[in-house]
């Protein structure tokens, strides 16, 4: 069959000019000339998507791109993994089967686990169904006593409806290595099956960076996802100028099967169901980030208080040390206050017995100046006698 021959041999539809001519029909004397925008279904759409690879030639054409080797043959797996439940509809994945054409001419049959995502996806559901994969006995080759021998190399692509991180790129390509343990790479018996049975390599597409730019054949395969060219009512259609691939036969195939799409009754309500689960998602979303961004206030709020919180005790810490010190200064004073009041308690003990003794030896003393006296002396020889002053020996007389 000729490159170009399907439209006609295959009974797809008329060809896209004469579409373009029924969407918008020559004015008579209209001297302008626009580009005609042809509508085309958005493949980011799940059900778009799985229409648009359930075509053999086109998914040939787009995994070939990805993989930059020519896809000789492409089946898809029996098990097509979508999201069962709806309350996770941003993930889609289709396994494929392929044999592919190595740079040396050889054949080698490769899986295809190609995963799309809509909005930002937690890394674990991609790893959960990779570890599906990994488990799937049919993903294993049997030597020739039929026992497993290794498993079929596999490659990921992840059609992203998100940017990832900083990477500009559009298309990343992280493809692994052997090294022996002081860095060198190991070329020599790689590649292994039993090595390629625990390891693959990926394809991240970031479909935002595409940017409308088409530099290269993945982009220019890939033009039909950039989400530049939707159409401003309605997101389901994206707008395109199809006569960039008049010299493509491939995206000419691409570009009419999503123009079949787009008139297929059934599929435009499957889009419409997308849409609605798409936009409870969105409000589920937006409540959980509203409610997130309550939290991160009120965790603010209370991280603030609890700053003030422990700067009020260090203060009131602090106010404690300093009472303790002025405690234990008051303590210390007390001691030497009660030490000084025994002593003088004491004193006053001493200094009463003293008065004690002195009023004992005044009233002797008085006495013996009475009993001279009796015995007839005067005031004078008392004195002279007991070395008394005269006056101090007539008061006693008294």
């Amino acid at each position: 069959m000729e490159e170009g021959s399907w439209m006609k041999d295959e009974g797809l539809m008329p060809n896209i000019s004469k579409q373009l001519n029924d969407q918008h029909p020559k004015r008579p004397n209209d001297q302008t000339t626009k580009t005609p925008m042809l509508n085309i279904a958005n493949p980011i759409y799940d059900t778009i998507f799985k229409y648009l690879m359930e075509d053999e030639r086109i998914a040939r054409t787009i995994l070939s791109a990805l993989l930059k080797k020519e896809v000789l043959h492409v089946e898809m797996k029996r098990h097509e993994y979508t999201n069962g439940t709806r309350d996770k509809i941003s993930m889609f994945r289709i396994d494929f089967a392929a044999r592919i054409r190595e740079d040396d001419g050889s054949d080698k049959l490769i899986l295809i686990e190609l995963q799309k995502t809509w909005l930002e996806t937690e890394t674990l559901r991609f790893r959960q169904y990779l570890g599906a994969h990994y488990a799937n006995p049919e993903n294993m080759l049997s030597g020739d006593d039929g026992r497993v021998s290794h498993g079929i190399p596999m490659v990921t692509v992840y059609l992203l409806g998100h940017k990832v991180g900083d990477i500009e790129e559009p298309a990343l390509y992280v493809s692994h290595k052997a090294y022996d343990y002081d860095g060198r790479e190991v070329q020599k018996g790689i590649p292994d099956p039993f090595v390629e049975s625990l390891v693959h390599d990926s394809i991240i597409v970031q479909i935002p960076r595409l940017h409308g730019m088409v530099q290269n054949r993945l982009e220019r395969v890939l033009s039909v996802f950039d989400q530049t060219q939707k159409d401003g009512h309605n997101r389901q259609v994206l707008r395109i100028d199809e006569t960039q691939y008049d010299d493509d036969a491939d995206m000419q195939r691409i570009v009419q099967r999503l123009l079949m799409a787009a008139s297929d009754s059934q599929l435009r309500q499957d889009m419409n169901v997308e849409d609605e689960y798409f936009s409870a998602i969105e409000t589920r979303d937006t409540a959980i980030m509203n409610r997130d961004a309550k939290i991160k206030k009120l965790d603010a709020e209370l991280e603030e208080k609890n700053s003030q919180l422990e700067e009020k005790n260090s203060q009131l810490e602090e106010k404690n040390s300093q009472l303790e010190e002025k405690n234990s200064q008051l303590e210390e004073k007390n001691s030497q206050l009660e030490e000084k009041n025994s002593q003088l308690e004491e004193k006053d003990n001493q200094l009463e017995e003293k008065n004690s003794q002195l009023n004992e030896q005044r009233n002797q003393l008085a006495m013996s100046v009475r009993m001279l006296h009796n015995n007839g002396l005067s005031a004078e020889q008392i004195s002279m006698s007991l070395g008394m002053s005269e006056e101090t020996v007539r008061k006693m007389l008294e």
